[in-house]
């Protein structure tokens, strides 16, 4: 806090505040002076137009480094990082995927099936049996349902499937 100095003031002689604008003084009947540090408009114009450091002549001020917070610094180091993760573990996946079926068509081989339709009080598991009974019979329900789209292993009297004979 600011502290004010008191003293006795004969009328003539300038009153200094410490507080505020230093270059003003407060005479003893209250009205500002200055002390002559104040530059007039006048003055400010010529030095202008001298090429000093006022208006548009004027060289503009060394600007800062930049200063990066914490946060910053993560988001400006950690997007990248995570965004070049991501596409090298797409690109990674990409290149690595078993998804190829064969490597040319002639070794594809189409399997051979036969078409059953499914009688009342039938289910995948009797059609497994029957058809291909040297088989695991999970296995033959797998491939029928697989082959068929069926969403669950439920089939209605009536309906025709494709059943894996191999």
């Amino acid at each position: 806090m600011s502290a004010l100095s008191l003293h006795q003031v004969s009328p003539s002689e300038p009153v200094s505040l410490k507080r505020g604008n230093p270059s003003k003084r407060v005479s003893a009947r209250g009205r500002r002076e200055s002390t002559g540090h104040h530059v007039p408009s006048k003055q400010r114009a010529a030095k202008a137009e001298r090429g000093s450091t006022f208006g548009p002549a004027a060289a503009a001020p060394p600007s800062a480094p930049l200063r990066l917070t914490r946060r910053g610094r993560i988001v400006l180091i950690g997007v990248p990082v995570v965004l070049l993760a991501v596409f090298l573990l797409s690109l990674s996946g990409l290149f690595n995927s078993p998804a190829k079926a064969s490597d040319s068509a002639a070794d594809l081989a189409v399997t051979p099936t036969v078409t059953v339709t499914v009688q009342a009080g039938q289910s995948l598991w009797t059609i497994a049996g029957a058809v291909a009974s040297d088989r695991d019979a999970r296995d033959v329900v797998a491939d029928i349902v697989q082959l068929n789209n069926l969403p669950a292993a439920t089939v209605l009297p009536g309906q025709q499937l494709f059943v894996p004979t191999h």
